[in-house]
């Protein structure tokens, strides 16, 4: 995977626009497909709004199932806003690529581990910090007097981040080697063929990723978030 990226330079601090650009297209995507399914609620609910209900439900499913009662409806939205952020970031690798000159001006933002660690760290810090506020400072420390808490705290980010970044990246480098495996051919007539098919087969399969990985996601941040809030 072409590893050159454009850079802005603000003072010392470095950003990596092929993150931060399709990371702000996806939150547009989002606050843009959100407005668009809310736009005229009904007490029946018809169309687009079923699809926004189902999106809610499947998410308090999920929470709920963790965190019952007033714990689990305040972590919901999160939940919700969570989860779609991140299955619209591993998808849009799949269907855009913009390389200019070497230099790759977009991607999956969850096909870097900078990102994936910030979600991961995002998560966790805002379950230790409403452990405190639930529990008080010395019911939140009780869980540490086992040491082996303090390493699955470790753990647990590495499995939030590690996981996402793996497979959002692994589908990305196998795309482009089908890719330039069809392009670069001896005989591009008979290689193209095959490519395009294997390609467009991997991205279905690599959409069901994504997906299934957003999915983990939400899941295992509520499973972390749970052994902080509720109390044991």
């Amino acid at each position: 995977m072409n590893d050159k990226y454009p850079y802005l330079a603000i003072g010392p601090v470095r950003f990596n626009l092929a993150n931060d650009i399709p990371m702000l297209l996806s939150a547009i995507i989002i606050a843009a497909l959100v407005i668009y399914l809310s736009r005229n609620p009904k007490l029946r609910p018809g169309g687009k709004q079923n699809v926004l209900e189902w999106l809610i439900d499947f998410i308090k499913g999920i929470v709920g199932g963790e965190m019952p009662g007033k714990s689990g409806s305040f972590f919901q939205l999160f939940a919700f806003t969570m989860f779609l952020f991140i299955f619209v970031m591993n998808q849009l690798g799949l269907f855009i690529d913009v390389n200019i000159g070497g230099v790759s001006w977009f991607h999956s933002p969850t096909a870097s581990p900078l990102i994936t660690m910030t979600l991961a760290s995002t998560v966790l810090f805002l379950s230790h910090y409403y452990g405190v506020r639930n529990k008080g400072f010395l019911g939140y420390m009780k869980r540490y007097l086992n040491p082996m808490n303090l390493l699955e705290e470790f753990t647990n980010f590495m499995t939030l981040s590690l996981r996402l970044y793996g497979n959002i990246f692994a589908g990305e480098i196998l795309i482009m080697l089908i890719r330039n495996m069809a392009l670069s051919g001896v005989a591009p007539i008979f290689t193209f063929p095959f490519g395009f098919v294997a390609e467009m087969a991997w991205m279905g399969f690599s959409v069901f990723i994504g997906s299934i990985q957003a999915y983990i996601f939400v899941i295992l941040g509520t499973v972390y978030t749970s052994h902080q809030v509720i109390s044991e």
